[in-house]
């Protein structure tokens, strides 16, 4: 022992004289300390040695590229789980061949390398990082042969000549960082699953979040668009072992694939000349597992998901499925018979396709197509088969049974998938064929119709306005529940299953059918109620994003009107942020990605969706939070439609709710999508403070939390905005950027808001974010109303968070 401290103290006083130097290898007892001692590959291209990510403090021992264009891309990382906390760190190879990552100041073990017994028998071992990143100790008397490998344990990054998958006994996966600041491992990983045939998954935890799909001999059949002639992609699968790996051809370009702590992957591409490029994946509502239940599959439209039914398949619940509520897919028409399957089975043929999830298939590496279709149809149980490989013409079988999971249409690029299909199926399918034709000359009708009526439109104006009057006037294709049904689903809307409530009724807790649902029901004697009911219904039930709430039918008996929803188990945005102990669950990665998740479903309701929506109401107890806390924008009695080029409107009923509501909304009644983006900016700086608008007074300066924020602005202290809970452990960056994003939406003049298009690219940091300006009602509400003469005398805002409708003087 007290030689081995003598050592120590040895390495110390040999380091702090060599100064800041980069090694190619270490030998037995050679080290490198954090201070700048490094090892570099031999071509420079990577580098060992201690940093810090991000903006924490922390040090870890990792390998970067050395030139990213500036950028430092750490691709692994040694003591993930026990960071350095200062300096101290000594990376050695010890007497018996093994890395060991040590404090200096008491000589604690952070991490060593695991490595095999033959090790210890060696005198002559050597640490050396490989011109493909790969940090290796291997022996001097075998070159070709490595003790240990850190491409054995990889961490978020799959680099080239790197295997994923099973190899040599040892199960290689991918595994997100917590945060960019924690190279911890994170809740994703992206791994092979070996169940059935295998295939690529990325898992959040133990379940599957997302599927790349099985290999077809040229690509995981999940992304297609990935082929490229530069890389060289192998996929290994034999009795003992199963691996994916890429190589480069050119040796000018640089290449990883990488698992985000966000969940999804990205494609990383760059050559000494040029910038980094990065694809994303993951990231559609396609992408995600099962999005439409079983037997159905998934598409993507005009950037916007929906789902279909399997030829021979219905909608397991066709009320929420007419609404676009997918996850509950799809059920046979008809019941098989094991005595009669064989005789009325036939295959239909899907082209570009994701093959469904392979979990539960069975393949055989011999089969030719024909006879893969021959067991297919012979087993009562099959309903889908494909080939294996789709080189060289096809070979292999693939046979799925029971429920298909998973599918999605790609619009060219797939593999064929053959699905059973009753003989009746196959013949409707051969009559739809010959429709075509008059289905053309029927076309051809209805474009000179459209013709005659945009005619009509320009040259009679009137015409567009008796046209809209009608449309509105015409009843909302939607699933009515039964009033008796809602009432015993709700014990008849006992006050224990109230979930909250709203401006427009209480909201229950149903459950149909072994299905949980939102039950808001609207006051039998409202004045308004008919109205925001119809407009609600009309509203949503045309609208599908994922960060919207979906209405799944509705009730008109009586004086009765009631809306279903999908139950979101976390309640609303409100119920957590603003409470004490809930809010501390809530960390920064959850806050960014439900801010970003607000800014997408406006930005869809303003520009994506077919019709331009104001919400009007926008406030945190009216976004909604799923199981997995994304947000969903609910609660659309206030909403407006605007048509055509229409960019603002006026109305003598002002509605909203004090806090929310931007100054020329509240004074004059103007309204416009700049009013929602208003509220939004509310909503990012009450989620980043943690504290409410309306609540918060700074008593020294008469400010409310606008103004408070400004200030911190101003003084070049944002930080200081930050709820205590994430200011530490937040991504300083982002914070910023989120905080001015949140002054930029609730300036004074609507004109200089951002529109949401800008608000997603800023928060995505795809923008140059200007300069804001003050914002509007800065002041605290005491002193505003009484300094405030621009305010109607009959002018009174709710003083609690439902919304509220004034009606102004003209």
């Amino acid at each position: 022992m007290r030689n081995f401290k003598m050592l120590l103290i040895l390495l110390f006083l040999v380091s702090y004289m060599r100064g800041s130097t980069s090694l190619h290898s270490l030998g037995m007892s050679e080290c490198i300390r954090d201070g700048g001692e490094t090892l570099l590959s031999a071509d420079a291209s990577f580098e060992l040695g201690f940093f810090s990510p991000g903006t924490s403090t922390n040090r870890y021992l990792g390998v970067w590229y050395t030139d990213v264009s500036g950028k430092q891309t750490v691709v692994w990382v040694a003591n993930r789980e026990t960071p350095l906390h200062n300096k101290s760190g000594i990376l050695m190879l010890n007497e018996m061949g093994i890395l060991q990552l040590r404090t200096g100041a008491n000589a604690t073990i952070l991490w060593s390398s695991k490595v095999s017994d033959e090790a210890f028998k060696l005198s002559n071992s050597t640490a050396e990082l490989f011109d493909s990143g790969n940090l290796v100790v291997k022996s001097g008397q075998d070159e070709g042969s490595f003790l240990w490998q850190s491409f054995d344990y990889p961490c978020d990054t799959l680099m080239p000549g790197m295997k994923l998958g099973l190899k040599s006994g040892i199960d290689r996966y991918l595994s997100s960082w917590k945060s960019t600041d924690d190279p911890a491992v994170g809740e994703y990983s992206i791994k092979i699953d070996r169940k059935g045939y295998p295939q690529l998954v990325q898992m959040k935890g133990s379940f599957i979040n997302a599927r790349e799909g099985s290999w077809n001999g040229i690509y995981f059949t999940g992304y297609p668009n990935l082929q490229q002639s530069i890389f060289k992609r192998e996929f290994v699968f034999n009795d003992t072992e199963v691996y994916y790996e890429f190589d480069i051809l050119d040796r000018s370009i640089f290449k990883i694939f990488r698992a985000t702590p966000s969940g999804g992957w990205e494609n990383m591409v760059w050559t000494s000349q040029t910038a980094e490029t990065t694809t994303s994946g993951g990231q559609d509502a396609c992408d995600s597992y099962a999005f439409c239940g079983s037997n159905s599959v998934c598409n993507i439209g005009d950037n916007v998901a929906s789902c279909e039914c399997l030829k021979g398949y219905v909608p397991k619940f066709p009320q929420q499925w007419n609404v676009s509520y997918w996850s509950n897919g799809c059920v046979r028409k008809t019941r098989k018979t094991s005595s009669a399957c064989n005789n009325t089975q036939g295959f239909l043929r899907y082209k570009d396709m994701k093959l469904p999830d392979t979990s539960s298939s069975w393949f055989n590496k011999a089969m030719n197509l024909e006879e893969c279709q021959k067991s297919c149809l012979k087993n009562c149980s099959c309903t889908a088969y494909a080939n294996l490989d789709i080189r060289n013409g096809g070979t292999g079988c693939l046979l799925w049974f029971d429920h298909l999971i998973d599918i999605r249409q790609f619009s060219q690029e797939g593999q064929d998938l053959y699905i059973k299909v009753p003989s009746s199926e196959l013949a409707n399918d051969h009559g739809n064929k010959k429709i075509k034709t008059v289905a053309i000359a029927v076309g051809v009708i209805i474009f000179g119709l459209i013709c005659w009526v945009i005619i009509m439109l320009i040259k009679y104006p009137g015409f567009a306005r008796n046209i809209r009057k009608n449309k509105q006037r015409q009843d909302v294709d939607l699933p009515i529940f039964d009033f008796s049904v809602l009432a015993k689903a709700t014990d008849n809307f006992s006050s224990n299953k109230k979930l909250g409530e709203g401006g427009f009724g209480p909201v229950y807790k149903a459950t149909i059918n072994g299905q949980e649902l939102a039950v808001k029901r609207l006051p039998k004697k409202s004045g308004q109620g008919s109205e925001e009911f119809k407009n609600e219904v009309v509203l949503i039930a045309k609208l599908q994003h994922r960060n919207l709430v979906k209405l799944l039918g509705c009730c008109i008996q009586g004086e009765e009107k009631i809306l279903v929803y999908e139950y979101m188990p976390n309640k609303s945005l409100d119920h957590f942020v603003f409470d004490e102990t809930r809010r501390k669950t809530v960390d920064w990665l959850k806050r960014f990605n439900i801010i970003g998740g607000i800014a997408r479903g406006l930005l869809y309701l303003h520009q994506d969706s077919r019709l331009k929506i104001i919400h009007r109401d926008l406030k945190t107890s009216n976004i909604l939070l799923d199981a997995n806390l994304n947000p969903k924008i609910s609660d659309f009695g206030l909403a407006r439609t605007f048509f055509g080029d229409q960019v603002e409107a006026n109305t003598n009923r002002v509605a909203g709710t004090y806090g929310y509501m931007p100054p020329e909304y509240a004074v004059h009644g103007q309204f416009s999508e700049k009013s929602d983006v208003f509220s939004y900016g509310v909503i990012v700086l009450e989620l980043l403070s943690a504290k409410r608008n309306r609540e918060f007074s700074d008593s020294e300066n008469y400010l409310n939390l606008l103004g408070h924020a400004w200030r911190l602005w101003t003084e070049d202290r944002p930080l200081e905005l930050l709820d205590e809970v994430i200011r530490e452990n937040c991504n300083h960056c982002e914070a910023i950027r989120c905080i001015q994003v949140g002054l930029l939406c609730v300036q004074q003049r609507p004109e200089d808001r951002p529109s949401m298009s800008l608000v997603v690219l800023m928060l995505n940091g795809e923008k140059m974010l200007p300069k804001p300006n003050f914002p509007g009602f800065y002041i605290d509400r005491g002193v505003q109303l009484q300094a405030d003469s621009s305010l109607p005398n009959n002018t009174f805002f709710s003083a609690n968070q439902i919304s509220i409708t004034i009606l102004e003087a003209r």
